[in-house]
C-alpha cells in the first residue's frame, strides 16, 4: 500500500490540486441536491441520509472516493449561510478569500504553542491582534479609526512603540466569544483576586457559565426592560455592592442585536471603581464603519472587550479576538513548559508564545483575518457592514409597511424581529419549525417583552429587495388563518 501525500513540503501543491477539484465538484452536487438554504425533511431525513452516505465510520479498508462522497453529504445536508433566506443565527458566509487563506493555514499547519512551530505566523499574529487592538482603544498616532468621541481615546502616553510594546494595548485570539467572554472573568479574577459579576438580563449565557467555571459567585443580574442594560439600576446595584465589581455590558444582543448605553455606564463603573468588559462579539464589526462607528462610542473605556470576526467579519470559523486596555492584565497567563518557552531560549530572543491563550495547540486563525483586511482594508469591510444594516432596515420597512406583520423594533444593527399579526407564540414556533423542516427559510427565534418572534440576521451583502420579500411571503404563506 503506498504512503498517501502530504498536504504541504515540495509535492504537496501537486498533491492538493486534484483533491481540490473534488472538493469543489462535491460541494456544488451537495448544495444542488440539497436546492435550499436547509436540508429538507427535518433532523430524522438528514440523520438517515448521513448515515447511509458514511456506512461503516471504521472501514478495515478505506474507500477512493471517501471525500466525495462525505463532502457531498456534508453539502447536501448543510444550513447554507450564503442563501439569503438562512438567517437565524449569527453565522455569517465566509469570504472566498477568508476561506482560501483557511485552506493555506491547513496545509502549512502551524501550531501557536511554540515559536519553532509557527515561526512567521506568531509575528503575523502579534502585529495584526496590536493592530486590532488599536482599533478598539484608539492609537494617538493614528485617530482616524478611534470609535468617534473625544472621551474614547486613551491617554498620551499609555502607548508603546515598537521598543516599549509592553506598554500597548493588545488582543488575544480566542475560539469566539464565548472563549473570549471567559477569559475576560479570568483576567478580572486574577487582578482583583475575586470579583462580582454584574450584568443585564440581556447579557450573552457564556458569561453565566464562566461564573460557573470559574468558581465565582452567581452574577448580579439586573434588569433589561427595553433589551439593554438599565443604567439605573446599574447606579443603584454598584451603590450597594461591596467587593471588587466587574460589569459586563453587551454591544449586539444575540436576541435582538441592541447595544448597552456604554458611554453612561462606563462613566458608572469609572464613579464607582467597577471593572469593565464589553461583549461586543456582535456589534463590534461597527467599528469597521464610518457611518455606524459612532454606536460602539464608550467602548475605548473598558478593561476587556469581546470581537467575533466570524459574525460582522465573514470569516470561517473560529476568528474570535479578546482586547486588553492594560497588557500587564495577561500576566496571569504566564506558563511555563521547557520544551515549548525554556527561559534561556525566551532569553535569547524567542518569543513565548503560551501566555498567549489557554490553549496550547493553536490554529493560525489570524491568517485568514490578515489576508481579509490587507485585501478589502478597512473601507472593505466597512462597506460589507453598511451593506447588511441597510437590508435588515430594509426587512423592517417592508414588515412594517405590511397588515400581516408587527415589528419589534428597527433594527441597530442588522437583527430584525417579526411575527404574524394576532399569532400566538405556539404559532409562531411552529410556522419556523415547518419552514425549516421544508428546507425553504431559516429563521430565529427570541423572546422579549414576554412574546416570542421570529428573528432574522442579516449577515449576507449579497441579499437583495427580492430576497426580503420572498422570505416575508413564505413566513405569510405558512400562518394559519
Amino acid at each position: 500500500m503506498s504512503t498517501p501525500p502530504l498536504a504541504s513540503g515540495p509535492e504537496g501543491p501537486d498533491a492538493l490540486r486534484p483533491l481540490l477539484d473534488t472538493v469543489l465538484h462535491a460541494l456544488a452536487e451537495g448544495a444542488a441536491a440539497r436546492g435550499g438554504p436547509l436540508p429538507a425533511g427535518g433532523p430524522e431525513h438528514v440523520a438517515g441520509r448521513l448515515r447511509t452516505a458514511l456506512g461503516d465510520p471504521l472501514p478495515h479498508h478505506g474507500s477512493p472516493d471517501a471525500l466525495h462522497t462525505l463532502v457531498r453529504a456534508l453539502a447536501e445536508g448543510a444550513a447554507d449561510p450564503a442563501d439569503p433566506l438562512c438567517a437565524a443565527h449569527l453565522h455569517c458566509p465566509p469570504l472566498a478569500v477568508a476561506t482560501a487563506a483557511d485552506l493555506a493555514a491547513s496545509a502549512l499547519n502551524p501550531s501557536l504553542d511554540s515559536w519553532d512551530q509557527a515561526p512567521a505566523a506568531s509575528e503575523l499574529e502579534a502585529l495584526l491582534t496590536r493592530a486590532l487592538a488599536d482599533l478598539v482603544y484608539g492609537n494617538p498616532d493614528d485617530t482616524s479609526h478611534t470609535s468617534g468621541t473625544e472621551g474614547t481615546k486613551v491617554a498620551e502616553g499609555t502607548r508603546g512603540t515598537e521598543g516599549t510594546r509592553g506598554t500597548q494595548s493588545d488582543a488575544l485570539v480566542t475560539t469566539g466569544g464565548t472563549e473570549s467572554n471567559q477569559l475576560a472573568l479570568l483576567l478580572a479574577r486574577e487582578k482583583h483576586h475575586g470579583i462580582q459579576l454584574v450584568c443585564g438580563a440581556n447579557a450573552h449565557h457564556s458569561l453565566h457559565r464562566a461564573t460557573w467555571l470559574l468558581g465565582l459567585p452567581e452574577p448580579v443580574v439586573l434588569p433589561a426592560p427595553a433589551g439593554t442594560l438599565d443604567p439605573a439600576a446599574l447606579d443603584s446595584a454598584l451603590s450597594d455592592l461591596r467587593g471588587p465589581l466587574l460589569v459586563a455590558a453587551t454591544a449586539g444582543t444575540t436576541d435582538a442585536g441592541l447595544i448597552d448605553p456604554l458611554p453612561d455606564i462606563a462613566d458608572l463603573c469609572a464613579t464607582h471603581g467597577a471593572r469593565l468588559h464589553i461583549d461586543a462579539a456582535y456589534g463590534g464589526g461597527l467599528l469597521f464603519s464610518d457611518r455606524h462607528r459612532t454606536k460602539l462610542d464608550g467602548l475605548a473605556h473598558a478593561d476587556t472587550v469581546t470581537l467575533d470576526l466570524h459574525k460582522l467579519g465573514w470569516q470561517p470559523v473560529a476568528a474570535g479576538l479578546l482586547a486588553v486596555r492594560d497588557p500587564t492584565d495577561l500576566t496571569p497567563l504566564t506558563h511555563r513548559a521547557d520544551y515549548l518557552n525554556a527561559d534561556d531560549d525566551t532569553e535569547a530572543g524567542h518569543p513565548d508564545l503560551l501566555g498567549r491563550s489557554l490553549r496550547t495547540t493553536r490554529r493560525p486563525d489570524i491568517l485568514k483575518i490578515a489576508v481579509t483586511l490587507k485585501t478589502l482594508g478597512r473601507h472593505g469591510i466597512g462597506h460589507l457592514v453598511d451593506q447588511v444594516c441597510a437590508h435588515a432596515h430594509e426587512l423592517a420597512d417592508l414588515t412594517a409597511a405590511h397588515p400581516g406583520f408587527e415589528l419589534y423594533d428597527h433594527p441597530v444593527i442588522s437583527t430584525v424581529l417579526f411575527r404574524p399579526r394576532g399569532a400566538t407564540d405556539d404559532t409562531v414556533a411552529a410556522v419556523r419549525r415547518t419552514l425549516l423542516d421544508q428546507g425553504r427559510a431559516v429563521l430565529g427565534r427570541a423572546t422579549l417583552d414576554g412574546r416570542r418572534w421570529l428573528k432574522a440576521t442579516l449577515l449576507n451583502p449579497h441579499t437583495r429587495p427580492g430576497d426580503l420579500a420572498t422570505l416575508l411571503k413564505l413566513v405569510e404563506g405558512h400562518t394559519p388563518r
